[in-house]
């Protein structure tokens, strides 16, 4: 797909906090790989929900896969450009190879922490981060999927009233 692995710039970094920069998913670890622990969580409920007799050894690797299709399907052309045309991710070009493999990292240590916690202890969490991401960068899982399907106009207009150029 034309990804590099360290981002265009070439070079490594473990974090980048501003969603607006041009190194945005192009770290290690940016705010939304806090959204990748969600896909974790999530795929491993729907998991249990529906395939509760599969070994979890299975359903884990299920749950990676589909993570793996959603890292591939995010880096897509069609994604790409329709965050930029409907998202706060105007400059959004895609992911370095290294912040996709810190995704499914990411994905799999929620899975892990789902199937190891308590489902309140579990609920807490999505909570958090959900609440946690829209305070300190105006997005998380629920306003990406949410822009992304059914776009509103005063969403994007709030969320890029907290862009604060470099």
């Amino acid at each position: 797909m034309g990804r590099l692995f360290l981002g265009p710039d070439g070079r490594f970094g473990i974090w980048e906090g501003n969603i607006f920069s041009m190194e945005q998913s192009q770290r290690l670890l940016d705010p939304y790989s806090f959204s990748h622990i969600l896909h974790g969580i999530l795929f491993y409920g729907i998991l249990w929900l529906t395939a509760r007799k599969i070994p979890i050894r299975y359903r884990f690797v299920i749950a990676f896969l589909l993570e793996a299709c959603w890292e591939i399907a995010e880096n897509s052309s069609f994604i790409i450009n329709r965050y930029r045309a409907v998202t706060i991710s105007l400059g959004y070009f895609g992911d370095s190879i290294l912040n996709s493999l810190s995704d499914l990292l990411m994905a799999a240590l929620g899975f892990f922490m789902a199937w190891r916690m308590r489902v309140r202890v579990t609920i807490l969490v999505i909570v958090l981060i959900e609440l946690g991401l829209l305070y300190f960068i105006r997005d998380n899982l629920t306003l990406n999927i949410l822009m992304l399907l059914h776009p509103i106009k005063a969403i994007q207009l709030w969320q890029a009233a907290g862009y604060m150029p470099p």
